[in-house]
């Protein structure tokens, strides 16, 4: 496939970007996207122009690093995959393709498709983790009785891997599904009680703290999230705060 590329160029956070155009040619359906993005890179060095940066690692759709706006969706045109699962097979010969860094305030352009993400880390460490008993008093957690329900609503709300797709694609760049996935993963679990109260009133002062918007319930962050977490997570988060803040 021959295609047109228009990439978001920025030197750093501080400069004025713009989108620049460039061709690739000879690419197979069979790469991924990321791979289209080394042959475009290859080529630059070569010419001796300034490689485009964007963030990857794993490649395998589990660290949650990847983060492209491709023509106008997070992660692109398919459903259920990160950017470095998205396959060239999508596109067609002769198509143009626009790839821009996933937009928010909360998460500025560190240079062209990078974005500063330690907004969400941030979170993590305002309560995404339980405290556990050292003393040696400490109850094996095969002896806890969790149902079968729990477990599983639990399992799927941890496979949010942070990727922040769903602040990108929301029209209010919401984080609510990112937090709504931390909190429901403690709060369905026995492990998560002791301090849920505090965990999810930290956790939500934290998301309006870095500038996240509000939910509005559009939907769109479940359609787009790479691993498909739903928004009962964020009903979830929400009933756990008004019951944290009624107990004071």
């Amino acid at each position: 496939m021959n295609l047109t590329l228009k990439i978001w160029r920025q030197k750093d956070s501080k400069a004025k970007g713009q989108m620049v155009d460039y061709k690739v040619t000879e690419i197979s359906e069979h790469m991924s996207f990321l791979e289209m993005m080394d042959v475009l890179n290859e080529q630059l060095v070569n010419s001796g122009e300034e490689p485009v940066a964007f963030d990857h690692d794993c490649r395998e759709g589990i660290c949650g690093m990847c983060s492209m706006y491709i023509n106008g969706e997070a992660h692109g045109p398919d459903r259920g995959i990160t950017t470095c699962q998205l396959h060239m097979r999508m596109f067609n010969d002769g198509d143009t393709i626009t790839i821009e860094p996933f937009r928010a305030a909360a998460f500025p352009v560190i240079k062209d498709l990078v974005v500063d993400r330690m907004a969400f880390e941030r979170i993590q460490q305002a309560g995404g983790y339980i405290s556990v008993n050292t003393s040696g008093n400490t109850q094996d957690a095969n002896n806890i009785p969790i149902s079968k329900h729990a477990a599983d609503e639990a399992m799927d709300a941890a496979t949010c891997i942070g990727c922040g797709a769903c602040v990108a694609t929301c029209k209010n760049s919401s984080a609510m599904l990112f937090v709504g996935a931390k909190v429901s993963q403690y709060a369905l679990l026995p492990q998560g009680q002791v301090e849920a109260a505090d965990r999810v009133k930290n956790m939500v002062a934290q998301m309006d703290l870095e500038g996240f918007g509000n939910c509005t319930n559009t939907g769109a962050c479940e359609v787009e999230c790479p691993k498909g977490i739903s928004l009962e997570n964020i009903a979830r988060m929400n009933r756990e705060y008004l019951s944290a803040t009624l107990k004071g």
